[in-house]
């Protein structure tokens, strides 16, 4: 029974992984998952509570990435209030409709938002594209805050 939980322990961590670049793992929950059974089988002797918490906090940091990426992009690029909450709410409406919602919610959202705001079709396609960009600054962010997680596992496991 322990070996089928340290697989299982070891599998989730995996996919987590993948789940980071792929829209339809989750990610982050997968990667906490797998490193707080790791943890529990080893009766927190080498990953202890303390390790848990700060890979559990990184995982919702790379979970809320997410949802706020988009929004913050669209506002850098200086897009109205309407321009932000599309971008949200496309990024939520998005989600079920795996990478191509992922993307494209973002960024359609965005430049709904914005050319119901301005009628300004150039700005428009201007906060459509920074909610594009946003998207891969966040999965870049996602992946080095899931690299961090596996990597204080592993200092706290191996160390």
């Amino acid at each position: 029974m322990d070996l089928l939980l340290w697989i299982l322990a070891l599998g989730a961590l995996l996919l987590g992984l993948l789940g980071l670049a792929l829209p339809l793992l989750p990610g982050s929950p997968l990667l906490f998952g797998g490193a707080w059974l790791l943890a529990w089988l080893d009766d927190y002797q080498r990953v202890g509570g303390w390790t848990v918490a700060l890979i559990g906090v990184l995982a919702l940091l790379a979970w809320a990435i997410d949802y706020v990426a988009a929004v913050v992009g669209v506002k850098k690029a200086g897009a109205s209030k309407q321009a932000m909450l599309g971008a949200g709410l496309g990024a939520l409406l998005g989600l079920p409709l795996g990478l191509i919602g992922l993307i494209g919610g973002p960024v359609l959202g965005a430049m709904l938002g914005e050319y119901l705001a301005r009628k300004d079709e150039a700005q428009a396609g201007k906060a459509g594209l920074a909610a594009g960009l946003a998207f891969v600054v966040a999965m870049a962010l996602k992946l080095g805050l899931g690299i961090a997680m596996l990597g204080v596992l592993a200092f706290a496991y191996f160390v």
